[in-house]
């Protein structure tokens, strides 16, 4: 846990954003370059960057495929380790759309407009949101999410998962200290999570799929109006 706001996050939450995103081919360039990045900030405990750098080994050792089947059968297959922040809150209930909108008002109001096929609930949204905010407030908003938070580390911990270590981390950006709560066991497929026959292939959940993943992307505003009415920056 900081005693103290660090002076910059905005290049460690990048990182766990796009370690926390689909591992698509880019990722396996970039593995080394993000510790690297990570160290240089040092934002983050040195042990837990120590764990982050062994997940990014993990993650080169399994190769492309195999890294993406894992991901897709962890997050995108298992309800307590869903990324979609207001799945925990709200499950599938009306009253996730207005939450969700309350958080891309959220981006909004910040400058920032949302360009990606994700929704805004997404944790890897989240932190590349939270990497454009002043460090204070990027803490103060993801102290937001500490419970939700606390109850993924703890589903990846239960699963034996190296992701656990990200979380974790964000969890310490946040002024926090992950720690396992309790959890209820899950089937290995939720029924309540998979698609109507006559959606098969079109995802209710925003979860990008494999071959069609979309890198998470904020623009500001004033950048979407000069390109617009042509104006250069």
């Amino acid at each position: 846990m900081f005693k103290t706001t660090p002076p910059s996050l905005r290049y460690t939450l990048r990182v766990l954003a796009r370690l926390l995103a689909y591992p698509d081919a880019q990722l396996f360039g970039e593995l080394t370059p993000m510790v690297d990045a990570l160290r240089m900030e040092q934002a983050l405990p040195r042990a837990r960057i120590d764990e982050i750098e062994q997940l990014c080994s993990h993650l080169a050792t399994l190769g492309e495929w195999e890294a993406q089947a894992r991901y897709v059968d962890l997050f995108d297959r298992g309800h307590k380790t869903s990324l979609h922040l207001f799945e925990h809150v709200h499950g599938d209930s009306r009253e996730r759309g207005p939450a969700l909108v309350d958080l891309q008002q959220t981006y909004e109001k910040a400058g920032l407009m949302f360009d990606a096929n994700e929704l805004p609930d997404h944790l890897p949204v989240v932190l590349e949101f939270a990497s454009t905010q002043p460090p204070e407030i990027a803490e103060e908003f993801l102290g937001e999410m500490v419970e939700i938070l606390n109850a993924i580390f703890s589903a990846l911990v239960h699963k034996d998962s190296p992701y656990a270590s990200v979380i974790a981390a964000v969890l310490e950006v946040a002024g926090a200290k992950a720690h396992a709560v309790a959890i209820d066991p899950e089937p290995d497929m939720d029924e309540t999570w998979m698609e109507p026959e006559a959606f098969i292939g079109c995802s209710t959940k925003g979860q990008s799929r494999p071959g069609a993943e979309q890198p998470v992307h904020f623009v500001r505003k004033s950048d979407l109006s000069n390109q617009h009415t042509g104006v250069s920056a």
